[in-house]
């Protein structure tokens, strides 16, 4: 089991790196250039290109069944479920079969809105509220992983 994180808009890596090192699972931040800045010594840091998808397909290759990959990335997440991956978002969600194709489904009807000229609320705020959930939720996997 390794950790992948889509870092370049991640606000949970510090949790990540010290459940990753609590654990004693490798954590691997992929971001583009244009994101860099310097990482924690105990992770590892792939740096890609600045093109679209680039952070995407660096994981996507790297990654094996029963990995963890932290994303808000609806169309990673659906890529990655069919690997085997334990996908989760920022906010502690878990992407599943169950769940991804209608994430997929709004995430479109809301460009649709958009591309014609109506508007769409964003995202709530990040919240501490939202950090707790995300590490439990990590915890969660990690634990039940390890009982398997």
């Amino acid at each position: 089991m390794r950790i992948y994180v889509d870092a370049d808009a991640c606000p949970v890596k510090k949790i990540i790196i010290e459940i990753g090192e609590k654990y004693s699972i490798p954590v691997y931040l992929v971001l583009s250039l244009s994101h860099y800045s310097p990482q924690d010594k105990k992770v590892e840091t792939i740096l890609v290109d600045n093109t679209p998808e680039a952070v995407d397909i660096a994981i996507s290759n790297r990654v094996v069944r029963g990995d963890i990959v932290i994303t808000q990335d609806y169309g990673l997440a659906s890529m990655l479920i069919s690997k085997g991956c334990i996908v989760l978002h920022h906010t502690g969600k878990r992407f599943t079969k169950d769940n991804i194709d209608e994430l997929i489904f709004k995430r479109h009807l809301a460009s649709k809105v958009r591309r014609s000229g109506g508007k769409i609320k964003g995202p709530k705020a990040f919240t501490e509220k939202d950090k707790n959930r995300f590490k439990i939720s990590l915890e969660k996997v990690i634990e039940g992983y390890k009982q398997e």
